[in-house]
């Protein structure tokens, strides 16, 4: 019997749920009534957070002028909107780190969702409007609906992933997957982000980075995380070929107002970055 991405999440959800921190971060940024102070004091009660924050705000990610010593001057510079995109990102990194699975290499998962973050963040750079740190975590969550699918139909997952490699027409990892199972990893992905109550705009990324068509609310963040993704695996295989990879949607190019000249720099940079945001997101 068929099974849906709301059933799939829902077996889930009591294996893999965001930490305190996070959701006192989160509660604190949509409270009106809340100052950068309080939500210093959340992340102080977090030592491990505390330490993994620092760490980040001194990183050459922003690359500061002076060391940042405390939370409170990490939260002041850094801002408040992207603490949370900090915390979601190293709380799934963390959150998914012990859940089984025998598919797949870790290692090469969060170095790929890595790429996809650091591309990201490169990209919206150049793109007016979209904030960096916020796409940084959509990079980072964009397949973790595949961890939902390797963990909960192995089988399945296992078959779809075997079909990519008998392919002799390119077929992609999410075609695959809508064959085998009837949705695919960006379905689950983006049905977990909405139990999560994640921000929509991280929602609308993670669900339609495949299907940027189906993106209303956020376009364009959309279709630079589908860029992001693509130019990720250009970083895995060190080349700079769009033939060597997955095809891109014409239709992204247009969206976010970039063209091919983006490529080379932004896979560069990642590639750069990259032993660094691994100390930093997933050890």
């Amino acid at each position: 019997m068929a099974i849906t991405a709301s059933e799939l999440v829902k077996d889930i959800a009591g294996l893999v749920t965001l930490p305190d921190v996070f959701l006192r971060i989160s509660r604190l940024i949509d409270d009106p009534n809340s100052s950068s102070s309080d939500i210093a004091k959340a992340v102080s009660r977090d030592p491990s957070f505390t330490l993994r924050l620092l760490k980040v705000a001194n990183s050459s990610l922003y690359s500061f002028s002076a060391p940042v010593t405390t939370v409170a001057k990490a939260v002041s510079i850094i801002g408040t909107s992207q603490i949370r995109s900090l915390a979601l990102s190293m709380s799934v990194a963390k959150t998914f780190a012990g859940l089984p699975n025998a598919l797949v290499s870790m290692e090469n998962f969060w170095r790929h969702s890595l790429y996809c973050a650091l591309i990201a963040r490169h990209l919206a750079k150049s793109c007016r409007g979209c904030d960096p740190d916020t796409l940084f975590t959509a990079g980072l969550l964009h397949d973790i609906g595949e961890l939902v699918i390797f963990n909960r139909l192995p089988v399945q997952a296992e078959e779809a992933l075997l079909a990519v490699l008998d392919s002799q027409d390119q077929l992609q990892v999410h075609q695959a997957e809508q064959q085998v199972m009837g949705l695919d990893h960006a379905e689950v992905g983006g049905t977990l982000a909405r139990l999560w109550h994640i921000p929509a705009q991280l929602e609308e990324c993670i669900a339609h980075h495949h299907d940027i068509a189906g993106a209303i609310r956020y376009p364009r963040e959309t279709a630079l995380i589908h860029l992001a993704n693509v130019f990720a695996l250009m970083a895995e295989v060190d080349t700079l070929d769009l033939a060597d990879v997955s095809p891109i949607d014409p239709g992204a190019w247009e969206l976010v107002g970039l063209g091919e000249d983006c490529i080379a720099p932004a896979v560069r940079e990642a590639r750069e970055e990259i032993k660094e945001a691994e100390q930093l997101f997933t050890v």
